[in-house]
């Protein structure tokens, strides 16, 4: 039964249908094969959202939103442009760096690249730069949007899986900039054969005048990890701190946020939360039918069975993370797939805030590779760039995402020293 569960989801998902919906149908169909009440759809989906921590999620989505209206994304840029727009290829550095910073305000990898994208892309254009790789570079920027904190899906995987959210935003930190440095060395490279060469030159005064204009914006991920870890507040609360924060930074400090911006933000940030929500309530549809047919059990006693180390187990978990993320959104993935892997993460004494934090590099690259790669479509609606010249476009940043990935996987320290530091 749960094998007629699965090939009807991806037989929906191949047909086009979206995620959610693909989740939920395949499950009614097979509520009606075992003469279950179709209203347990709706119940399971309004019990998987029915989560306090979850409430952090349209407060980040607002945070993000009130920071980018309120002159934030321009400041970062300016910051960014500062410290390495001197370099070869320089832009396309500042798309990388820029979206390291904007990720530590907003929380989701599509937010990230289209505040960067609608910044950057037509200034790349204009000094020159070819469109399909300006388009690329913004896709693959983007993806450090949900590993650097705060970062949304690492609620949903700290919700599922009953693990430390802070603790998880601050094991996020060293892989996120990991990610983003590679991507800086990998426009180096295509720049310098493209001969596309910097801005300007490097200097002192300009990088402290730029810091000093985007400081409060970068003061946001401080007050999110300092708070929660200082026991100030929770993460959800913290999360609506951000939010207020936002709106006072943009309304009172930058004074770009006005009051008629409003009802534009919040309708805005309403629709973002309410599709992420749709898709983890969903998921847990999906999740409880795969539980009840008691299929992660046998997938957990098969994989100990053939599988006898650590090692072998977090490459068969990348593999398979890999190909999830190029059919199901990262928040959907992790509702689904978290029940499966983490009795086995705990038989093999894996820590489950590496694991998590694994699971969000693997899904943020899974945001670059096709056919579901959110930001592939966020960044070619920006810059009109068919889907299939910007997935060219952004192969040289995904095998060196992959690079990265191996790394993170066999030097767990890269993840859990911040965490282990900060717990004593």
């Amino acid at each position: 039964m749960d094998y007629v569960l699965i090939a009807l989801f991806m037989l929906l998902t191949l047909l086009g249908v979206p995620v959610a919906f693909s989740l939920c149908l395949s499950v009614s169909v097979l509520l009606v094969k075992l003469n279950l009440p179709q209203v347990m759809v709706a119940q399971m989906m309004y019990m998987g959202i029915d989560s306090f921590s979850f409430m952090a999620v349209p407060f980040f989505m607002l945070a993000g939103a009130f920071m980018s209206a309120g002159g934030v994304t321009r400041r970062l840029v300016n910051f960014a442009q500062s410290i390495v727009g001197s370099l070869t290829g320089g832009l396309a550095q500042v798309v990388a760096v820029s979206g390291m910073f904007f990720a530590a305000i907003s929380g989701s990898s599509a937010a990230t690249t289209a505040a960067i994208g609608s910044t950057m892309i037509d200034e790349m254009v204009q000094k020159g730069y070819d469109r399909e790789f300006a388009t690329g570079v913004v896709a693959a920027g983007g993806t450090v949007g949900i590993v650097i904190p705060p970062s949304i899906t690492m609620v949903v995987y700290g919700v599922v899986a009953g693990v430390s959210i802070g603790e998880l935003f601050v094991g996020g930190f060293a892989p996120g900039f990991l990610m983003g440095i590679t991507m800086c060395f990998v426009s180096y490279f295509i720049s310098k054969k493209r001969g596309w060469a910097g801005e300007g030159t490097f200097s002192l005064p300009r990088v402290w005048v730029t810091f000093k204009e985007s400081f409060f914006a970068l003061l946001t991920p401080v007050i999110i990890i300092g708070g929660i870890y200082g026991g100030i507040f929770t993460p959800t609360e913290a999360a609506a701190v951000a939010a207020v924060y936002g709106i006072l930074v943009g309304m009172f400090i930058y004074k770009e946020l006005k009051l008629k911006d409003f009802p534009d933000i919040l309708f805005k940030a309403v629709i973002s939360s309410t599709i992420i929500m749709f898709i983890v309530g969903a998921a847990n549809v999906f999740g409880w039918m795969l539980t009840n047919l008691q299929l992660p059990q046998r997938i957990a006693q098969a994989v100990i069975s053939v599988i006898k180390t650590p090692a072998l187990f977090l490459v068969a978990v990348n593999i398979i993370l890999l190909i999830a993320g190029t059919m199901v959104n990262a928040s959907a993935a992790v509702v689904i797939l978290t029940p499966i892997f983490l009795p086995i993460v705990h038989s093999f004494g894996i820590d489950p805030v590496f694991f998590g934090v694994l699971m969000v590099v693997n899904l943020a690259i899974g945001c670059i590779t096709p056919p579901v790669g959110l930001d592939l479509f966020v960044a070619s609606a920006i810059t009109k760039v068919p889907i299939e010249r910007v997935v060219k476009a952004t192969l040289p940043f995904l095998y060196a995402l992959l690079v990265d990935l191996v790394i993170v996987t066999f030097v767990p320290q890269i993840i859990l020293f911040v965490p282990r530091l900060l717990k004593g």
